[in-house]
């Protein structure tokens, strides 16, 4: 990556939750093994105008196997290992779509598929690095459209305003170790996302920070040194990651990782969330959300449940 943005040359790229593997791919326009759109920009022609009848079917671990994670992360909170931890539970589903189809008809601003391992459509930006500017976007909070007062309830809640702050102070952190002049440009704004269980809420902040002299020669060094995300591990990264596999008991893989793409000029990423993936035993959908002190089980359960969705 520090190779190719010093050359000015395109790239795509992916990295893993744990940062032990990940994909580079240079020139990506000429090829169709990977398949990427971001913010309009990739290798696909623009989705099919309707999509045609499918079935989706999701068989989610029960409350007690779920209340059994919380409690381990609700005790490591207690102990004070750490103040906002990000858990995340494995879906079996099925669809009568391919994930490749799945890619097509998705809505997303950020969409990956890579035949027979995975499919990401998320909305979910990381960094942006333009111009001497980097910017990240951190995503926490999440209500249903539907609920009366939805954006009211969402931005006055105790709980999910302390879960974003943490996350908008521990980015700025981040940000500070490799860029000057960071600010919070919008704090705690609102999207509407489409689904096929109806329309959410999300609230995310806008961070920015100015970078050094010749940064593109360091695209690379600069994700890295911002890795894993931390709306989607928590803080302080080092102990809650460590919480997290005690309560996951299985890697993440790229489910919570990062890719993007770089065009020569401007590098844009987005964390692999609302994912999708192939495994032996078929299909599985991987969703979450961050518990702190606050957290009531039951809700952050039905959080992750309501996750479990196709964005068409």
């Amino acid at each position: 990556m520090n190779e190719a943005g010093q050359k000015r040359q395109p790239f795509l790229f992916g990295v893993e939750f744990e940062m032990e593997r990940g994909f580079f791919l240079a020139d990506p326009m000429s090829q169709q093994e990977v398949l990427f759109n971001i913010r309009g920009i990739g290798n696909t022609p623009p989705p099919p105008e309707t999509t045609p009848p499918y079935r989706f079917e999701s068989c989610p671990e029960n409350f007690h196997t779920y209340s059994e994670r919380f409690r381990i992360v609700m005790n490591g909170l207690h102990r004070g290992d750490s103040y906002l931890t990000n858990l995340t539970i494995s879906t079996p589903i099925y669809t009568t779509l391919t994930l490749q189809e799945i890619y097509l008809y998705s809505k997303a601003k950020y969409r990956i598929c890579i035949p027979g391992k995975m499919v990401c459509f998320s909305p979910e930006c990381f960094v942006k690095i333009q111009q001497g500017r980097i910017a990240t976007y951190p995503m926490k909070g999440t209500i249903d459209a539907a609920v009366p007062n939805a954006r009211e309830i969402i931005l006055n809640d105790q709980k999910e305003s302390a879960e974003h702050n943490t996350i908008v102070d521990l980015m700025r952190n981040d940000l500070s170790r490799i860029a000057t002049g960071v600010k919070v440009n919008r704090f705690r704004f609102i999207d509407k996302l489409e689904t096929s269980n109806g329309s959410i809420l999300q609230v995310s902040s806008e961070i920015e920070g100015i970078l050094p002299e010749e940064y593109q020669s360091q695209l690379g060094s600069i994700i890295f040194a911002l890795l894993p995300a931390g709306s989607v591990s928590g803080a302080p990264k080092r102990a809650t990651i460590e919480l997290i596999r005690q309560a996951e008991k299985e890697p993440r893989g790229y489910y919570t990782g990062v890719a993007g793409y770089f065009d020569g000029e401007m590098l844009e990423s987005f964390v692999m969330i609302r994912y999708i993936e192939q495994q032996e035993g078929g299909l599985f959908f991987r969703s979450g959300g961050g518990i702190t002190a606050n957290s009531i089980c039951r809700n952050e359960y039905r959080e992750a449940l309501q996750k479990i969705y196709l964005p068409f």
